[in-house]
């Protein structure tokens, strides 16, 4: 299979490049168009792969898009504005990639004849959930403009296989940590701060909840719904590893070492969803199950930012948070 792969020179898109050409025959093309976060070093191991190319492109540009998507047997839609800091500072971005970017991506799949389309999206387009936890067929409650712009591509996406006949399956993820996460997002800015001996900012109490999926196991979960999750449905993926933010913050001191007096509690963001929670029972049916436990992927996560200073050092000047 020849895959179409967008966003692949981010973090979990990378992630997902590695994957697949580790676990599989397929031929992989990055689209990518290296904003700030998009990182060719994040591909730096699997250049020179025969079954491996890389397209420098924008998803809103129609008829870049067109060129290189001919000949592909399926896509995989990782391309997005994904932090909800920058979507309170420049929500206009958010929109033109999330939304305008989906839809140009959609019709020019149509035109291309691909045989599957997955869209990559977040469990936060459902918001807050103070007991229990959401399904895949609960209304949506975006309250960021970042997760509503992927409610937005998440409409579009399922519109153009109820439309037009696109073979579109959506994954609806959990907070995900990692290896070559862009470091503004939580684990990856607390744990490169407190390496400089820094403080740590915690937004409000500290007590909101997320549920922590490590990132090869979400690339396994969408890897499995791209071969075999039924065209027209949603499936989230999480690991049931909810964690308050100052418990995970409380295991990075642990880990790295640093004193509590680290952190310093600051003004909490707008919009601040309390408690995220998604079923997983329709992704469990297709036989996935997450193989990585919250503190060994912590563990392994740390290392890499300790270990590869010559990869997230440059990128810190390009880290913008509220």
């Amino acid at each position: 299979m020849r895959l179409f792969i967008t966003g692949g020179a981010g973090f979990i898109g990378s992630n997902f490049v590695r994957h697949v050409l580790s676990s599989s025959d397929d031929h992989v093309t990055v689209f990518d168009a290296l904003t700030y976060a998009g990182n060719r070093a994040n591909l730096a191991d699997v250049e020179e792969d025969p079954r491996f190319t890389f397209v420098r492109g924008d998803i809103c540009d129609r008829s870049v898009v067109a060129a290189a998507l001919r000949g592909h047997d399926a896509v995989v839609h990782f391309a997005a504005e994904s932090h909800v800091d920058r979507s309170l500072l420049d929500p206009d971005v958010f929109v033109r990639t999330n939304c305008l970017g989906t839809n140009v991506l959609c019709d020019q799949a149509v035109e291309a004849g691909v045989e599957r389309f997955v869209h990559i999206s977040t469990d936060e387009v459902y918001g807050s959930i103070e007991q229990g936890s959401f399904s895949e067929s609960h209304p949506l409650g975006p309250r960021s403009p970042y997760s509503a712009s992927k409610a937005g591509s998440d409409l579009i996406a399922l519109a153009y296989n109820e439309t037009f006949g696109l073979p579109v399956v959506v994954t609806r993820s959990s907070n995900q940590f990692g290896p070559y996460q862009f470091p503004e997002k939580l684990i990856p800015f607390f744990v490169t701060k407190l390496l400089e001996g820094e403080t740590v900012p915690l937004y409000g109490d500290g007590l909101n909840v997320r549920d922590w999926l490590f990132v090869r196991d979400n690339c396994e979960g969408v890897d499995l719904v791209l071969r075999r999750g039924e065209v027209g449905s949603v499936y989230n993926i999480g690991a049931g590893n909810e964690r308050t933010n100052r418990e995970v913050v409380d295991r990075l001191l642990a880990l790295l070492g640093a004193p509590d007096s680290s952190v310093e509690y600051v003004e909490d963001r707008l919009g601040h969803d309390r408690r995220y929670s998604i079923s997983t029972d329709r992704v469990s049916a297709l036989g996935w199950r997450p193989r990585t436990g919250f503190d060994e992927a912590l563990e392994e996560t740390v290392r890499f930012y300790v270990d590869r200073r010559d990869w997230w050092e440059p990128l810190r000047s390009r880290v913008r948070n509220r």
